[in-house]
């Protein structure tokens, strides 16, 4: 079933689109806390965002922006402002289509179908993990935060994978070890802290420098 995250601050109009899409078969989600659109984008993993222009905080152009940094979903403006300037500013900012109010549902539904089938091969959909502001994709191998993207390693996209994944809890050398072993990376005690190190300063040059834990002994965590 497809999921689409609806970006519209006037809730009589989010809830009607939203009710008209279930009935069609497809998971929606409102946002409701328009400070915080790239973070419910990463937890719900939708496959279309709907995106109003005229947002509290930051416009729509804005949240576009940050989820192109991270993902290449298609996303559909929603504007009663639809002069041609915006048109071709929302295109720009990597908007997939632009429909402007008032418009008819059937019509939205029709144009979401034809996106949807012309987007979608699932083998190729985007999957990120995120925590504490960080975001690492799976499919590219980075790490981003606060807009600032750094490329891993092999090795290091290893050891976060299974560091995030286990988030909050205690993760030993010996599993971090058997991970990269896993992936004909054959590394020993001294090359994982290296690894470790190396992973450490990349964090830090995206603002996250205290995003892994030692526990001196036993291993490593994200808290």
């Amino acid at each position: 079933m497809f999921k689409i995250l609806i970006v519209e601050d006037d809730m009589d109009i989010a809830g009607a689109v939203k009710e008209h899409l279930e009935t069609w078969g497809y998971q929606a989600h409102c946002i409701t806390d328009f400070k915080k659109v790239l973070h419910e984008f990463v937890e719900y993993a939708p496959q279309l965002v709907l995106m109003d222009i005229t947002l509290p905080s930051f416009d729509g152009y804005h949240w576009c922006s940050e989820i192109r940094q991270i993902s290449r979903i298609p996303i559909i403006f929603l504007s009663s402002v639809s002069d041609n300037i915006n048109v071709v500013m929302a295109v720009s900012m990597g908007g997939d289509d632009f429909i402007a109010k008032p418009f008819d549902l059937r019509v939205l539904t029709a144009k979401i179908q034809a996106m949807l089938r012309r987007t979608y091969d699932f083998a190729n959909e985007s999957r990120l993990i995120q925590h504490n502001g960080a975001i690492l994709n799976i499919d590219n191998g980075t790490v981003i935060c606060g807009g600032k993207k750094a490329e891993l390693t092999k090795n290091e996209f290893r050891i976060m994978q299974v560091l995030m994944e286990n988030r909050g809890k205690l993760v030993t050398r010996e599993t971090v070890m058997t991970r990269l072993w896993e992936t004909d990376s054959y590394i020993d005690d001294n090359t994982l802290t290296v690894n470790i190190n190396r992973l450490r300063k990349k964090l830090e040059t995206v603002g996250v420098g205290d995003f892994i834990v030692t526990k001196k002994g036993s291993g490593y965590t994200i808290p």
